[in-house]
């Protein structure tokens, strides 16, 4: 494992979500339309409270829609979403943390800001939220960084800011869409390692949109492809278990391998 990788590791520890028995999701008779034309039908998945699972198909089929449907963005056409007792917007959007594609970072703030925007929200006052967000702000190797305005930074840096601001959050369940797609292979590596390790240390329920699959099967307990629009499940596989604690071995398993070859197959299936 890469020394980077094992400091994020060693110190992979995430501010507490609000209930430490944690969140399910469930998803029942799921559809959504824009007008006449439906993104998502008849979409049935289950979340158990501290698992990971996987959201992976074609560009287009509804996969970020169907996130912003379980953080409480938006409210179905069709069906029902529940975040453990929570089943309305608000109730869903309090107990999840949304990561969308963009950072969509505060410009006029700072990253140490930026980053520490979710604790403020919490009632923190601004230099305990920043001394609590700094000690992870390090961690991720943005140390020095901290005054830096986000046009200052490069992508990858925005991307972890905003992946952090999100972890400071410390509700039950995470929403992530795409989450390292902007981090060069190996930052990404790294940070798959240690979102892997820290979620390990303290569980939360996470929903995550990728379109890798092999990223998917590491950081995920279950991997569900989808198809084209309208999006419906085509396959649903659960990743190789036990999974090896280093990320190259992971993926080089024949388990691992047998079960991403699998998932590419469903999708290309799904993608016509």
């Amino acid at each position: 494992m890469p020394a980077k990788a094992k400091e994020f590791a060693a110190a992979a520890t995430l501010p507490s979500p609000g209930d430490s028995n944690g969140d399910g999701v469930s998803i029942r008779g799921l559809t959504h339309s824009y007008g006449e034309l439906t993104t998502i039908d008849s979409l049935d998945l289950e979340v158990p409270a501290h698992g990971v699972l996987g959201l992976v198909g074609p560009s287009g089929c509804g996969k970020s829609t169907l996130l912003e449907l379980i953080s409480g963005l938006q409210e179905p056409s069709q069906g029902d979403i529940a975040l453990g007792e929570a089943t309305s917007a608000a109730g869903r959007l309090a107990r999840c943390a949304f990561m969308p594609q963009r950072d969509l970072l505060l410009p006029w703030l700072t990253a140490i800001d930026n980053a520490a925007l979710a604790l403020r929200n919490r009632g923190l006052r601004r230099a305990q939220a920043r001394r609590r967000a700094g000690l992870l702000f390090e961690r991720f190797g943005l140390a020095g960084f901290e005054r830096a305005k986000p046009a200052e930074l490069s992508g990858g840096m925005r991307q972890r800011v905003a992946f952090l601001r999100t972890l400071m959050a410390g509700k039950p369940v995470m929403a992530l869409d795409e989450p390292f797609a902007s981090l060069d292979a190996i930052t990404r590596g790294e940070m798959q390692e240690w979102l892997a390790r820290a979620l390990e240390a303290d569980p939360r329920t996470v929903v995550l949109v990728t379109h890798d699959v092999e990223e998917a099967l590491y950081l995920c307990d279950r991997v569900a492809v989808l198809s084209a629009r309208p999006a419906r499940i085509v396959d649903e596989l659960s990743a190789p278990s036990p999974r090896a604690p280093d990320r190259d071995e992971a993926v080089t398993d024949p388990a691992f391998v047998a079960a991403r070859e699998r998932a590419l197959h469903a999708l290309r299936g799904g993608a016509l």
